[in-house]
């Protein structure tokens, strides 16, 4: 078995909070539209068109603004009244300049593992938006590279992994997503652990795999005696 030299972790909510901006702003969407629509379905419809937009628009704040718009256009007819449009592009623009608040253990840990390994940090979603979260969070310079990617799938962590010592065999990739950070990773031959937390996009939730290179632990702070653990 190959030693593990690269650690890579995900960004939003597994090194920093994000979703809870997200659920901040459904609500406030809800609100908005409170005296023009129906409020039953409301959060289903956003979803669809979310999903539907990703191929359009990709992951982040700016697809989602525009998903608002769209939905808020289809369940009034088109009929939503322009400070409203106006309103959801302001609370827009408020999500992509909040302050970055770090996770627990997440400047320790990622500290303590640049002394001894390759530490990546592969994210999905707007270019210029990742890398403002990055440069304000303290960590950027514990990486040794970053990989802001539309998606991320076994193809892409093969790739990733690919240009470091080890390949995928020596990498782990580290995240919140069982999705998009765990399982793609194990099925490119790395190592995956899933870090749960307390919010969660739907669209990312999946079963865990049956896999001896899947590890689950609580918060960031259990990640070195893991990896001592793996050798």
């Amino acid at each position: 078995m190959v030693n593990l030299s690269t650690i890579a972790f995900d960004a939003d909510d597994t090194l920093w909070h994000n979703e809870r901006f997200f659920k901040l702003t459904e609500e406030r969407f809800a609100e908005l539209l409170r005296d023009h629509t129906d409020a039953n379905g409301l959060p289903k419809r956003l979803y669809e068109a979310e999903k539907r937009n990703l191929g359009h628009y990709g992951f982040g704040v700016k697809g989602f603004v525009l998903s608002m718009i769209e939905t808020a256009l289809d369940v009034t007819d088109h009929k939503v009244p322009g400070e409203v449009i106006r309103e959801l592009i302001d609370v827009g623009r408020d999500m992509l300049a909040h302050p970055i608040e770090l996770l627990p253990h997440a400047q320790e840990t990622v500290e303590a593992l640049a002394g001894s390994h390759r530490i990546l940090l592969i994210t999905k979603g707007d270019l210029l938006h990742q890398e403002r979260k990055l440069a304000q969070s303290g960590l950027g310079d514990f990486f040794d590279a970053v990989e802001i990617v539309s998606d991320k799938t076994p193809d892409v962590y093969a790739r990733i992994f690919a240009g470091h010592d080890g390949g995928a065999e020596g990498a782990m990739m580290v995240g919140n997503s069982m999705k998009s950070d765990v399982r793609p990773a194990i099925e490119a031959g790395s190592h995956g652990v899933f870090v749960p937390h307390d919010l969660a996009w739907d669209f990312e939730h999946a079963d865990a795999p049956e896999h001896p290179k899947y590890h689950e632990i609580a918060d960031l702070g259990a990640l070195p005696d893991l990896i001592k653990a793996i050798g």
